[in-house]
């Protein structure tokens, strides 16, 4: 399987709290920047519809669990049949009872385990937000594509995908979007 992420980023780079919550990390001030237009989430649902399996990093998970985990089948939605019938694996050492179906957890050797799930045949294995999981897997190879659905917002605070410092590494543009708003979806492969 091929290992994509999605994320969405303001301008500045933030990707912490695009949509209105709070988590563990406490209450984000900011929280609620990311509106999607009909163009956008299109985009969005055609990508879980090419998914085989999610990854998540234990905040994002929880945050899934609680929220499209729990909402009933609206009946038209390919992002809520892909995370209700789609395996999910969680990376994370202190989750020990997930209890949306089809989760396993992840713990031991991630990255053996990761390339294990890679190397399975199928489409897509995907990671949506989980920002750590994602600079994580970033700065070991194991993304092959990047989704970034930018927003034409400036948050001015908050977690950022990138890192202040770090490696520099080069990235091939593969597709490019924009919608109505002013979204835009960019694609792209490390090289």
């Amino acid at each position: 399987m091929k290992l994509t992420t999605t994320t969405q980023v303001s301008v500045d780079g933030v990707m912490q709290g695009p949509g209105a919550r709070d988590d563990e990390l406490g209450v984000f001030e900011r929280s609620g920047w990311a509106h999607f237009d009909n163009e956008a989430g299109k985009v969005m649902d055609e990508i879980y519809q090419r998914a085989d399996a999610f990854l998540f990093g234990r905040l994002t998970y929880k945050h899934f669990a609680a929220t499209w985990g729990t909402w009933d089948d609206p009946g038209n939605s390919p992002i809520w049949t892909a995370l209700h019938t789609k395996p999910k694996y969680v990376a994370s050492t202190t989750l020990t009872d997930p209890r949306w179906v089809h989760t396993t957890v992840l713990s031991g050797n991630l990255m053996a385990t990761i390339r294990e799930l890679k190397a399975k045949p199928g489409g897509e294995l995907q990671v949506h937000g989980s920002g750590a999981l994602f600079r994580w897997l970033f700065d070991i190879g194991l993304i092959d594509e990047i989704n970034l659905f930018i927003f034409p917002v400036i948050v001015g605070l908050g977690t950022r995908l990138f890192p202040d410092t770090g490696r520099d590494s080069a990235l091939q543009l593969v597709g490019s979007q924009s919608t109505q708003t002013g979204i835009t979806v960019q694609v792209y492969r490390p090289t």
